[in-house]
């Protein structure tokens, strides 16, 4: 049986909820649509979070704690402006993955992180999705620069990022296991100096590396 949370409310509030979707930008990519996250994503979401597909991600997560993960995908729009995209092919329509550029509790920069599907890998797909994450943090938000931040032994996402033509900038006293990654606008000076990136002692968001895994 469907958790009640994880089923829509119906009538007017369904019509709310669509409403504010709305406001989520879409963008669309030569094979991709990033659009707003929907309760139907949630099975996705689960299947990476609550098994070994999360281990990077603080994982295996509890069903509980990866709805609250899967909130804030959604409650950043309206807190911050940015927040997570559900990733589907524009042919299809199926669920690939999700993006976003975050903040968590002790962040001190907006995060780009990824997450897809199994099924998904070895297509591209997290690249693409990624670079036009990154592409709307700089053109459309006017970022100059921003962060990944991911666990040292995710290689396939830390080759990501370097795909993306980000850069190791983990700081001297950076917790050991886990690694920064900038991305800086290409066409000017970056607003944040290398090294920028802070860690406080608890950061109950580390836990949690975003650069999660890449197809």
């Amino acid at each position: 049986m469907t958790p009640r949370h994880e089923e829509p409310t119906p009538g007017p509030a369904a019509e709310i909820a669509h409403a504010f979707a709305a406001h989520v930008p879409v963008i669309r990519t030569g094979r991709l649509i990033l659009r707003a996250v929907r309760l139907e994503d949630f099975p996705g979401y689960a299947s990476i979070l609550c098994t070994d597909r999360g281990r990077f991600a603080g994982g295996p997560l509890s069903r509980e704690d990866a709805w609250s993960d899967f909130a804030n995908l959604s409650a950043g729009w309206v807190l911050h402006g940015h927040g997570g995209w559900a990733v589907a092919e524009t042919a299809t329509g199926d669920l690939l993955g999700f993006v976003l550029l975050g903040l968590e509790p002790g962040d001190v920069e907006v995060e780009l992180g990824y997450l897809f599907l199994e099924e998904a890998e070895g297509q591209g797909f997290a690249t693409e999705a990624a670079a036009a994450a990154r592409d709307w943090a700089f053109n459309t938000l006017g970022l100059r620069t921003f962060v990944s931040y991911i666990a040292s032994k995710n290689v396939r996402s830390i080759a990501l990022a370097e795909r993306l033509g980000a850069v190791e900038d983990t700081p001297k006293d950076w917790p050991k296991g886990n690694v920064v990654y900038r991305h800086a606008k290409p066409d000017g000076e970056a607003g944040t100096t290398p090294g920028f990136a802070i860690w406080s002692s608890g950061d109950p968001g580390l836990h949690k590396t975003i650069g999660k895994e890449s197809a």
